[in-house]
C-alpha cells in the first residue's frame, strides 16, 4: 500500500514553502500529491458539507489556490510524486479548457498526473458561476466524454446535450495512454455506480475499514453489472479521523487499498516535517 499526502495552498503559503513541502513529502517517500478546488467560498451557505456533523467545510476557508496552478508549480519542483486533484469539480467548468489544462499538466510532469472527479456540494459556487445545480452528475458525464475526445482522438468532435465540438485539434496530447486516470470521488450508489461504468478508481473519503467493506461490497456489485471487476479500478481511501492504529491500516491494505491518502496540511516547514513523519509511521509502523 502507498500513501498518499492532501495538502491545501492559499494566500498564506508562500511559492517557497510550497515548493518546500512538495519536495519534503517526495523525499520521505509519499507517493502521492493531493490537492483540492474551490474557486469560492461564502461566509453563509445553506448547502451541506457531506463531511462535518453541522455541514459546515472545517476551517471555515477562504480561499484555495487553482489546483492545476498549484499541481504545476509542484510538478515542476519536483520529479517522482504523483500529482493529483482531490477533487476536480468538473461540472462547474468548461471542458474544453479542463481537457487542456488536465493534457499540459500530464505533459509538463511527464506523466505523473491523476484527474480525481467530483459532482461538487456547493450549490452557491454552481450559482456564482452562472453554472445549473440540476443534472450536475450528468453534466459531468458529458464533461468527460468532451475531454476524452480531446485527449484521445487527433481530430476531436462531440455533440451532446450541453455541449458541441465540430471537428478540432487540441495538443499536446497527455503522456498517458489513453489519458490520465480519472479517480471518482464520493461513497453515494451514484457516485459508485460512476466509478463502476466511466471511472479507472475510486476514491473514498472519511471512511473506516468498516464502512469502506461495505461500499466496496456495492462497487464490486455494480462493476459485475458493468462487464468489469476491481482488479480494474486503482482503490484510494481517505481514512477517517478516528482510524489512527496500525491495525487498520493493515486492514485497509487488506481490503485492497493502493493509496492511503492523509491530510499533511501545516502553516510552517517544521510543523509539517512532523506531521507527515506521524503520518507515515501511522500507515507502516
Amino acid at each position: 500500500m502507498k500513501i498518499g499526502c492532501q495538502m491545501a495552498f492559499n494566500e498564506y503559503t508562500s511559492p517557497a514553502y510550497i515548493a518546500e513541502a512538495a519536495q519534503h513529502v517526495e523525499e520521505l517517500g509519499f507517493y502521492g500529491f493531493w490537492v483540492p478546488e474551490h474557486v469560492l467560498f461564502f461566509p453563509e451557505y445553506e448547502s451541506k458539507y457531506p463531511y462535518t456533523d453541522d455541514g459546515r467545510i472545517a476551517g471555515d476557508p477562504r480561499s484555495l489556490l487553482d489546483p492545476f496552478s498549484a499541481l504545476t508549480f509542484v510538478a515542476a519542483h519536483t520529479s517522482k510524486i504523483k500529482l493529483a486533484t482531490g477533487i476536480c469539480l468538473v461540472p462547474q467548468r468548461n471542458p474544453v479548457y479542463t481537457a487542456k489544462v488536465v493534457a499540459d499538466l500530464d505533459y509538463l510532469s511527464g506523466g505523473r498526473f491523476e484527474l480525481g472527479v467530483g459532482i461538487g456540494w456547493l450549490k452557491e459556487e454552481f450559482d456564482a458561476l452562472g453554472v445549473p445545480w440540476e443534472d450536475r452528475a450528468g453534466r459531468t458525464l458529458e464533461c468527460l466524454g468532451v475531454m476524452k475526445s480531446l485527449w484521445c482522438d487527433e481530430v476531436s468532435s462531440f455533440e451532446g446535450r450541453y455541449f458541441s465540438i465540430k471537428a478540432a485539434y487540441q495538443n499536446p496530447k497527455p503522456v498517458q495512454q489513453p489519458h490520465p486516470p480519472i479517480i471518482f470521488g464520493g461513497e453515494s450508489d451514484a457516485a459508485l455506480r460512476r466509478v463502476a461504468t466511466v471511472g479507472q478508481g475510486w476514491y473514498g473519503f472519511n471512511l473506516t475499514p468498516d464502512t469502506m467493506e461495505e461500499r466496496l461490497s456495492y462497487l464490486n456489485d455494480e462493476l459485475d453489472k458493468a462487464g468489469r471487476s476491481i482488479d480494474d479500478i486503482l482503490i484510494y481511501v481517505s481514512p477517517h479521523p478516528s482510524v489512527r492504529n496500525l491495525a487498520d491500516m493493515q486492514r485497509f491494505e487488506a481490503l485492497g487499498v493502493e493509496q492511503l491518502i492523509v491530510g499533511v496540511m501545516a502553516a510552517k516547514m517544521d510543523s509539517l516535517k512532523e506531521r507527515a513523519s506521524k503520518a507515515m509511521a501511522r500507515v507502516f509502523g
